[in-house]
């Protein structure tokens, strides 16, 4: 009797676990195109008329992610470009993988010159911002305006590497290899997947609208499938360490907005405060709580995204 309530149970979970997995290729699978660009094949999907706005996704992204995260933009009457960087669902990873930031941005600049735009909006979420500050630092008539949210930074501002404990290592190491293991965490154990894998602290969560529960809630969820987006999240570090240094910053002339929170568990803030200061035309904004996700004021960080966008377009 024991045997078979286990079976029963063991079965229950795998179908739970194949219908999610399933819908989420299903959701990755649609909505996009390939550009055969003069830089590779690059995945991207466009939403939305209006001024354009090249969206750079984050870690664990691609072009689901960029729209899912911009979609305030899209309402708000500009048109939105989402790519799916290297190695991230069907963009693939380039031969040579030496600084890929910059590579990176030459195949945002590819990607542009096959939609025929000649200049975009820039806006770099979390690790989209070296490949953004690389686009705008080096293609500057390209470029007119820059949004760094959260941004991924190499190092503090006295120049020190972060580096991840030994078990946080082993943590993303491990879930972010596995569909199975990341479905299984999400469902038990929620709160500590928004704290570890969104940087985000649950109990600002909580306190945010029932519509921001649900964004936070869809951002986690939809990192399914892990695995489709594996080689991209292998890359991560090499790109963040290939993000313009102090000196390239400085010769950035396109007007910048950074956004970060106090809280975000990620430690954006003060990288992001210091890459203000260096950027000549930069503005930045902080907010006390709200993680890496900026839960509880998303609404407010987007109306001025919206806003410093069109006083530059």
């Amino acid at each position: 009797m024991a045997l078979a309530v286990f079976v029963a149970l063991l079965a229950l979970v795998y179908f739970a676990y194949r219908k999610d997995v399933d819908q989420a290729h299903g959701r990755v699978s649609a909505g996009s195109q390939i550009a055969q660009t003069h830089c590779g094949p690059v995945e991207y999907a466009t939403a939305g008329n209006g001024p354009p706005v090249l969206v750079v996704h984050g870690a664990g992204g691609g072009f689901d992610q960029g729209l899912k995260v911009a979609r305030l933009l899209v309402e708000g009457g500009f048109q939105v470009i989402a790519p799916s960087r290297f190695g991230y669902l069907r963009t693939p990873m380039p031969e040579k993988r030496g600084r890929l930031a910059e590579t990176q941005a030459g195949a945002h600049a590819c990607l542009l010159d096959t939609l025929e735009l000649s200049r975009v909006a820039v806006l770099g979420v979390s690790a989209g911002a070296p490949s953004s500050m690389r686009f705008c630092l080096e293609r500057p008539e390209r470029c007119s305006t820059l949004v760094l949210m959260v941004p991924a930074y190499p190092a503090t501002p006295t120049g020190e590497q972060r580096e991840l404990t030994a078990f946080e290592r082993f943590f993303l190491e491990t879930t972010l290899r596995s569909d199975f293991i990341f479905w299984t965490l999400i469902s038990i154990a929620p709160d500590t997947m928004t704290r570890m894998i969104l940087a985000t602290p649950p109990e600002d969560v909580k306190r945010a609208s029932p519509d921001e529960q649900a964004r936070v809630r869809e951002m986690l969820w939809h990192i399914l499938p892990v695995r489709r987006r594996a080689d991209g999240l292998r890359h991560e570090a090499a790109s963040i360490a290939n993000a313009p240094g102090p000196e390239e910053l400085k010769a950035i002339e396109t007007p910048t907005l950074l956004i970060s929170a106090e809280n975000d568990l990620f430690r954006t803030y003060a990288p992001a405060q210091s890459i203000s200061k260096q950027i000549p035309n930069a503005r930045f904004i902080g907010y006390p709580t709200g993680g890496h996700l900026l839960a509880g004021h998303e609404a407010e960080a987007w109306r001025e995204i919206s806003n410093f966008i069109r006083r530059q377009h």
